[in-house]
C-alpha cells in the first residue's frame, strides 16, 4: 500500500494543484467524506464547500463549487468548477457578495426561478469567508 495520495485538482480554466498528500477531505452531495492511501476506488459527487488535504503537519484549505471526486490507485482527481485556497480568497469581496446575495433572498419567494441561483450564491460566499478564516491556522 502507498504511503501518499496523487492528488490533482482542476478546475475548467487550469491544473490548480498537483501535489503528493497524506489525506484529503471532500464535501460529497452526500456528506464530507476522507481519503486516506489505500482508499477504495470511488466516483461521486461534490457540492459547494471545503476541501482540505494534509501534507505531513500542514493542513490546506480550499473552497470548490460543485464537481466529482475520482479515486483510483492513490490517485484523488478532483474536477471543480472553482477552486480558491484559503490564501487567495479576497475576504471583502466574499463579504460583498454575501451581501448582495441575502438582499437578493429577501425579495425572491421560493418559487421564483432566481431563488436557487441566489441561494448557491449564498453559499459560495459563506464557504468563501469560512475558508479565508481558516488561513494561517
Amino acid at each position: 500500500m502507498a504511503e501518499k495520495l496523487r492528488l490533482e485538482l482542476v478546475t475548467p480554466y487550469k491544473k490548480a494543484l498537483s501535489e503528493e498528500v497524506d489525506e484529503v477531505t471532500a464535501p460529497g452531495t452526500l456528506g464530507e467524506f476522507g481519503i486516506l492511501p489505500g482508499h477504495t476506488p470511488l466516483l461521486t459527487t461534490l457540492k459547494i464547500g471545503e476541501l482540505s488535504y494534509r501534507r505531513g503537519g500542514e493542513v490546506f484549505h480550499l473552497a470548490v463549487n460543485w464537481g466529482y471526486v475520482e479515486v483510483e490507485d492513490d490517485k484523488v482527481t478532483v474536477l471543480v468548477e472553482t477552486a480558491e485556497p484559503a490564501d487567495e480568497i479576497d475576504l471583502e469581496r466574499a463579504r460583498a457578495a454575501l451581501g448582495r446575495a441575502e438582499e437578493a433572498l429577501r425579495k425572491l419567494s421560493s418559487e421564483d426561478k432566481d431563488f436557487l441561483v441566489m441561494q448557491a450564491a449564498l453559499e459560495r460566499a459563506l464557504i468563501r469567508i469560512q475558508v479565508a478564516g481558516r488561513q494561517g491556522r
